[in-house]
């Protein structure tokens, strides 16, 4: 069967009250019922945390788990919106695999959660038959402002680092890219968020200039999947 995306479970429909402590949120289930949900997201969320929006849940029969609900996609006006932040690395590796990246095409194996040095990790190790190495770290950006997706959208000093490391393996005569997955279909363009993270603004603008790669793209989210979507254009100016 040809892959189309990841297959997101069952959901269950409510209504958003409020998110809060970064990793929880109160829902109001079409049931009446109120409960509160994991939030797999630990940045800002802005714009996409609005109190009485429509959501989606999925749910877990895992006893050890405090909260058996997880919150999943939330539905803005023109755009459905992915929250967990599990689901880019998933995504990309499946499509990495299955051969819908053109510009990570060629590679015989990919691994991910590779240590790179013994402070950093990165998402993504792909290898191809005389075992050249490209590194790749995927990044979930959910803000978008006027057409315009942009990450970070809270100030990140992980990224940064991720950033650093990426720069000095291309420095080795590896590939270095960063791929920035955008959970949502209203964006026309990708710019990184100078406005929030002036730091990583102006790291990723200098790692480009020394041969890191950024690749953009967007998804097709449905209440069933979340796809791969097309290519966004970057402005990094």
């Amino acid at each position: 069967m040809k892959y189309k995306g990841f297959q997101l479970p069952p959901l269950i429909s409510g209504i958003l009250i409020q998110r809060y402590k970064r990793f929880l949120a109160d829902i109001e289930l079409e049931t009446g019922e109120k409960v509160t949900a994991h939030c797999p997201n630990s940045g800002s969320m802005k714009g996409c945390a609005v109190p009485g929006s429509q959501v989606w849940l999925s749910q877990s029969d895992n006893p050890k788990r405090k909260y058996k609900y997880t919150w999943e996609l939330i539905k803005m006006p023109k755009t459905l919106i992915g929250i967990n932040t599990l689901v880019p690395n998933k995504l990309v590796k499946q499509s990495i695999e299955n051969g819908l990246i053109k510009e990570l095409s060629g590679y015989e194996h990919v691994r991910a959660e590779v240590k790179t040095s013994s402070h950093t990790r990165l998402d993504l190790l792909l290898e191809n038959k005389v075992k050249e190495k490209c590194y790749v770290e995927i990044k979930n950006c959910t803000l978008v402002e006027e057409g315009i997706a942009m990450f970070p959208d809270a100030v990140t000093t992980r990224g940064q680092k991720h950033l650093d490391e990426l720069d000095h393996l291309v420095s080795l005569g590896h590939r270095g890219v960063i791929f920035f997955l955008i959970q949502r279909m209203d964006a026309k363009a990708f710019k990184p968020a100078a406005m929030i993270d002036k730091v990583y603004a102006e790291k990723l603008r200098n790692v480009v200039k020394n041969g890191v790669e950024v690749i953009v793209r967007d998804t097709v989210i449905s209440t069933q999947m979340i796809g791969l979507g097309n290519a966004v254009p970057v402005d990094l100016d």
